[in-house]
């Protein structure tokens, strides 16, 4: 009885649970008219989607957030954005030490399963510098675009959109209060300095963050922080290149734009991807080449252990490090003067085979809900792809969904929000070796 019960509240199971439970909660509140503008309910089915999407960070909406939903609606839109993106075991590591109770070994192995630390040590220190990190900066950030949309919108306005935006963009949630994202500050140095660096920052990681901040030193970073610093850099420089050679003349997007504003937009834009959902420029006016290069930069995604998706920057960095290694014909796996296992290899590429085939039928799931529609198979597969890497990034798809397409929307945000976390932790687990080992022989490749 103990053994089974032990096996129910495993860590690998809580946490989805924990989600979940978080969804069903949000999905009452928001369904209840009170969370409705105009004091109708918006519907259960609209109400999972917007409650997944909010735990989920992933910023898709059927709904445009600012006119379709109450103050007390958008509060808890708000409420469960930041529960979602910090997570909910560090909350719970919060009150268990402002409670004076002590955290016990099956916490901290939930605790390391949804931070994606390398042990149980230091996770309680870790949690509690996740809510140092997150209140110092959306502190910041909520003051300064405060106090700069103070002369547009009036104070109390100007405070409660510092407050949501600071909250959405650290969580990399990218929930606006305008049906068209951040289009009117396209141009605007401070919104688009204080976004990107709540988004950019949140991609980055708990772990990595806490890394940086105690040793402050490159040569004392671990291998994880400096994987993830120089791939984060490497493909927000490819990002921001791209679209600005790719969208400088485009009439849809960033044609009609001065030279200054081009440039924030294809910075905003180029760095997006990664799992911020926002933007600054139409989206499904972009040219098919730039959308593509989006797709892959989401289905890559932040960092792992950070309020961003996908199969995480540190995954991708390492498969690549792999076949430099294999092209080469070295017999090891080197990077910044360390070895990277074959087995840590290994469980990369099944972390990303995986995600990518999940990728691809949840895609030809949507093909089929949305075949009555003229919509694009591209419009499609990016849509599917954002939901599965919590980018919250739409061409249009989103609001026009049938019911059906929205539940398989639905079903890949959840699994984008804790597929490749659980995959990771269940492939780390403790194996058996073999009992017997048979004949090894050479197969063709190539």
């Amino acid at each position: 009885m103990n053994r089974q019960m032990n096996s129910f509240v495993n860590p690998a199971r809580l946490i989805p649970m924990g989600f979940a439970l978080l969804i069903l909660i949000g999905t009452g509140l928001l369904s209840l008219p009170v969370s409705s503008a105009n004091g109708h309910s918006v519907g259960w089915l609209n109400a999972l989607f917007t409650a997944t999407s909010a735990v989920c960070v992933t910023g898709l909406a059927v709904l445009d957030t600012g006119t379709a939903f109450s103050l007390f609606g958008q509060v808890v839109i708000m409420v469960m954005i930041q529960i979602g993106g910090l997570g909910f075991m560090t909350f719970g590591v919060l009150f268990a030490v402002l409670l004076g109770k002590q955290i016990g070994l099956k916490q901290r192995l939930m605790i390391q399963q949804a931070t994606n630390a390398f042990s149980t040590q230091g996770l309680v220190k870790l949690s509690l510098n996740i809510f140092l990190i997150a209140f110092v900066l959306e502190s910041v950030a909520m003051i300064t675009l405060a106090l700069h949309w103070t002369p547009e919108l009036g104070w109390k306005r100007a405070w409660y959109y510092g407050a949501f935006y600071a909250i959405s963009s650290f969580n990399n949630a990218g929930f606006a209060l305008d049906p068209n994202s951040l289009s009117t500050h396209v141009g605007d140095p401070v919104v688009n300095t204080v976004v990107i660096t709540l988004f950019v920052i949140g991609g980055l990681g708990f772990i990595v963050l806490t890394d940086i901040l105690q040793k402050r030193s490159w040569r004392r970073f671990s291998l994880n922080t400096k994987l993830v610093l120089t791939a984060s850099f490497i493909a927000t420089v490819f990002g921001v290149v791209f679209v600005l050679v790719a969208e400088w003349n485009n009439p849809a997007t960033m044609g009609p734009l001065s030279v200054g504003e081009k440039i924030w937009a294809a910075l905003f834009q180029g760095v997006m991807p990664r799992s911020a959902g926002y933007n600054t420029v139409n989206i499904a006016g972009l040219m098919a080449a730039t959308q593509f290069v989006f797709i892959i930069l989401m289905f890559i995604g932040a960092a792992s252990g950070s309020t961003g998706g996908g199969i995480k920057i540190n995954t991708f960095a390492i498969l690549i490090l792999c076949l430099y290694s294999v092209v080469r014909g070295r017999t090891e796996i080197h990077a910044f003067q360390r070895k990277i296992s074959f087995d840590m290899a290994f469980r990369a590429l099944a972390v990303i085979m995986i995600s990518f085939g999940i990728v691809c039928v949840l895609t030809i799931l949507l093909a089929i809900t949305e075949n009555g529609s003229s919509v694009t198979f591209l419009a499609i597969f990016y849509e599917a792809v954002s939901a599965f890497g919590t980018v919250g990034s739409s061409m249009g798809l989103t609001p026009n969904l049938s019911p059906l397409g929205k539940l398989v929307v639905i079903i890949t945000m959840y699994i984008g929000r804790l597929g490749p976390l659980a995959l990771a932790f269940a492939l780390a687990q403790t194996r058996r070796p073999p009992k017997y080992s048979y004949p090894e022989e050479k197969v063709l490749i190539g």
